[in-house]
């Protein structure tokens, strides 16, 4: 299953990939107009098979939706730093013994094909090709064992970060949450089409026909089922959050020179499986 949250004629609607085309599950449905409204009810995911095993729906063109971010405004966005050992090795930080976790806010998230935004106050964005996990039951002191069960699917996430600011105190907060810096989509792929914690896939980022990172995520210290674990033991983890899963080696601050996004730069992340996210990078504007 894979679905994806767009705007049609400046409407919400929920789609799904079939094939190469998009279905407008929306149109015969009046309970889901997002994704994250397919994984907050308890019933979603097996209304939302029964509408795709009959066939129903409208087809329109990928031309005629604009992309918003997968799960617009979830519960919660919690992100993993320094969880690839070389991403680790090029950074300022020591390899953690636990997971390094801050959170992003529902402001700075955008979808595919939509502009990444270099602030003004900076000339030093970055780019960070993530996987995401997406919850969909309560989880609260999951046991490694039983903690894939929990997740619903899986996505991409370009966790765009102002390096600077990011590195102005111990906290990234301000760093990873610039407006409209953080992509996130299209598409949601249910788990049930992927290795088991989506281990062992691929994962590009490049700027323009630049390979930037090329690691797999089969190289994560802490996986998706350890991740659970470690966070559910102190907060509760609700149907439709987010987990985004870091990033390998490669980003631009460690390189020598430095490499930061620029306005035209088009940055396309792909994780095998999953698909591609693909954003432009434009500057800030101020009225």
């Amino acid at each position: 299953m894979r679905l994806g949250s767009v705007l049609l004629d400046g409407r919400p609607v929920l789609v799904a990939l079939v094939g190469e085309e998009l279905l407008n599950l929306s149109a015969v449905t009046e309970r889901f107009y997002d994704v994250s409204e397919v994984l907050t009810a308890p019933d979603g995911l097996d209304v939302v098979a029964e509408l795709l095993s009959a066939e129903r729906g409208t087809l329109i063109k990928e031309s005629d939706v604009i992309w918003r971010p997968l799960t617009p405004r979830p519960g919660k966005v919690i992100c993993l730093g320094l969880n690839y050992a070389d991403h680790a090795a090029e950074s300022p930080y020591d390899r953690p013994d636990y997971p390094v976790l801050f959170a992003r806010f529902t402001t700075s998230l955008i979808g595919h094909h939509r502009p990444l935004v270099r602030p003004t106050l900076s000339d030093e964005f970055d780019y960070e090709g993530e996987l995401v996990a997406l919850i969909g039951r309560r989880a609260h002191g999951v046991t490694g064992d039983d903690a894939l069960a929990y997740v619903a699917g899986y996505s991409i996430f370009n966790d765009a970060s102002v390096r600077d600011y990011q590195f102005k105190s111990p906290q990234w907060t301000v760093g990873k949450n610039f407006d409209g810096t953080g992509a996130f989509g299209p598409l949601f792929v249910s788990a049930d089409e992927l290795p088991p914690g989506a281990s062992g896939l691929q994962l590009t980022t490049k700027i323009g026909s630049d390979m930037m990172q090329n690691g797999n995520t089969a190289d994560m210290l802490f996986g998706v089922a350890e991740t659970i674990e470690i966070v559910s033991a102190a907060i509760t983890l609700e149907p439709g959050d987010v987990l985004v899963m870091g990033t390998p080696g490669g980003v631009g601050f460690a390189r020598k020179p430095p490499v930061f996004l620029r306005p035209g730069d088009t940055v396309t992340i792909t994780i095998e499986g999953i698909g591609e996210l693909v954003n432009d990078v434009v500057d800030e504007l101020h009225p």
